[in-house]
Formats: C-alpha cells, structure tokens, sequence
C-alpha cells in the first residue's frame, strides 16, 4: 500500500464538528487492502458495507444474530475476494483488482465512514493524485492543464467506467451514459484541453476519476458536500414574573453536523452529531432585556449557516397581545360558526378592556 490520506467530509458526507471521515486508499493490483472500520463492533450492531455510486450492498453483519452475509453475485467483482474481520467489522479485499476501485461506505448504526480505493495496474502507472471539493448543486471543473494536441485521445473515467473522451485527431467528443444515468446532462468536454465539467453535482458524483492523456494518468478524487439549512430559531415568551425567555434552536435532516449557540463570540453551548438524516435541536434561556446578539450556528467542516437572535426584540409583544395572538391562532382551526362566533366575541372582550385600560 502506498498510503493513506485523510480529508475531513464536509457534507457529504460530512461534515463539522464530529465529522464523517474520508479515507483515500491506494494499493497495487493484485494486493490486499483492508479498510478499517476502528472500532469494536457492540451488541445489536448492525454493520453494512457499500460500494459505487449505487451504494450497493456488498456486506451486513447482524452481531445480535451472529451473521454474516457477503453479496458475492453483485456483477461478480467481489467474489472470492472479500473478508470480514468479526471482532471489528474491517473489511479486507484480497487479489485487488482495478474495477474494486471506488468509493467504500461503512454504516453502523447511524454513524459512517467513507473510503475513496485507488488501485494501480502497476507502478508506472500511478499518476499524481489531487483532491477536489465542491457544494452540492455546483458546478466542478477537472483540469488537465495541457492543450490538446492532434493524436491525443483524452478519456476521462469514473471508477472502471468510461464517462467522456476526446479526440484530438477529429475533434469527436464522446460522452457515455453510464451508470444509469448519473451523469446525463451534466457532463462537458472543454474542446481545447479536455478538460471535464460536471455540472448540477450531486453527492453519488463523489469518487474517483481517471484521466487518460495516451500514456499520462492523473486521478482526481472528487468530495461532494450537501448544503447546510439555515437553523430555525422558536421562541416562548415568559410570564410576567420572569424576565427570562426559553428559546430553542433547529435543525432537521442533517449530518455530521454541529450546532452552537454563541453570545456575540463567546461560544454558550454546543451540540454535535454525526448520524444520518437526524433532527437537532439545542434549548437556551435569554434574558429578553439583555442588548447582545445571540446567533445559532450551524456549521460542519466546509460550511456554516447562522441565524441571529436580538434578545431584545424577543418579547416586545407580551401581556394582551399575546393572548389575542394565541386566541387568532385557536380560532383559525376550529370548525363552525358557533366556535368561531365565540372566538370573535372573546377577542372583541380583549380590545374593549385595553380600550379602557387606556
């Protein structure tokens, strides 16, 4: 093995505070390679091993039932060539071949662990490989930094599959439509260097590309992360008696994620997770006299949103305003004239009474 570069995921597959890991691995054909899950597997683990874009399943272990099962009639690949270690649940593929390259993803429970396997033909073969990051919905260029010249034919690749190539004797740009279809629309061909543009990326474009310059090869390992929400700040008014607010910030659908609240700079709290599609929430109790500005970041290693709360705007509408607010609310979801005459009747009472108070 070559050796074994770590990248913090952003979001896709990750992303801040605890993170989701990238691992990028390298072997030699026809050695092995384990991908290494780090820890002791636990009671009532479940443990599933993915492979390419698909994310087919290649490999579960049920620890609660003591099984193991290898999905060795997927096309073939991974036939004879797959271990488990049970204490761990590390993968080891023997005999590497070039079409076991691609991206791994390891699920145990709601937590993951991704690895990009790079595997060469030979030693001559290994090019220079150069880590490429991109939000998710952008668009990410892959550069050759060579103009090309007649007879030259550029391929590009995405694991063992053909994506796009180039001609330089005719000027013909091919671009297949492969891996049902994960690229169609989104691929273009710089006639002048070759160079390769996927456009509306998704996180199933996050792997590994080959590029074919006749006897050059460059590898581009491509990282695509999810866009982070913008937190949602609820707020509860206190009673009369408090002059403390309950506020509570949100955040659903995402992972590996951090949540903070922060009182101008100064960090309060904290919350992380690192589970798939999981809801977030962190409480915090305002003093809705105090002037500062209280923001909730939500944020992982690539990217940050952030909502802003001004303490002192938090409870402007107290007392009367706020009990004919909740009434408006109450009489929206009835149903009847009778109950909705009563609920008129009720804040007509509201605003006579403040008209007097007056």
């Amino acid at each position: 093995m070559f050796g074994t570069v770590w990248f913090s995921l952003c979001c896709l597959f990750g992303v801040f505070g605890v993170t989701d890991e990238l691992s990028l691995v390298s072997v030699l054909e026809g050695d092995s390679v384990t991908l290494h899950a780090d820890r002791e597997m636990r009671n009532n683990d479940l443990i599933l091993w993915r492979f390419g874009p698909e994310n087919t399943l290649i490999v579960q272990i049920n620890v609660t039932e003591s099984s193991l099962t290898v999905n060795e009639d997927y096309d073939g690949r991974f036939r004879g060539s797959v271990k488990v270690d049970h204490q761990t649940g590390c993968l080891t593929i023997t005999n590497t071949r070039t079409e076991h390259a691609g991206r791994y993803q390891l699920q145990s429970g709601n937590r993951r662990t991704f690895f990009i396997l790079v595997v060469y033909g030979d030693l001559a073969e290994k090019g220079e490989m150069k880590p490429v990051s991109v939000m998710e919905g952008e668009s990410v260029s892959l550069h050759t930094d060579t103009e090309l010249r007649k007879n030259d034919l550029i391929v590009w690749s995405f694991g063992k599959n053909r994506i796009a190539q180039i001609n330089g004797t005719t000027q013909d740009v091919t671009v297949y439509d492969a891996l049902q279809g994960i690229f169609t629309d989104r691929l273009n061909v710089d006639q002048q260097s070759g160079s390769l543009t996927i456009t509306g990326t998704t996180t199933v474009h996050t792997g590994v590309y080959l590029l074919a310059i006749n006897n050059i090869k460059k590898i581009f390992v491509l990282s695509v992360y999810a866009c982070l929400p913008v937190p949602v700040i609820f707020s509860q008014c206190p009673p009369s008696s408090s002059q403390y607010s309950s506020v509570l910030c949100s955040a659903v659908n995402v992972s590996s994620v951090t949540l903070s609240w922060f009182k101008g700079n100064r960090l309060l709290s904290s919350i992380s997770v690192s589970d798939f599609s999981s809801s977030l929430s962190l409480p915090l109790a305002v003093d809705y006299q105090d002037e500062n500005t209280y923001s909730c970041v939500l944020n992982n290693s690539f990217s940050a949103q952030t909502q802003h709360l001004d303490a002192s705007q938090l409870c402007s509408v107290r007392g009367c305003q706020t009990v004919e607010a909740v009434i408006r609310l109450v009489a929206a979801a009835l149903v009847g004239v009778a109950a909705s005459a009563a609920v008129v009747v009720l804040i007509y009472d509201i605003r006579s009474r403040r008209a007097e108070q007056d």
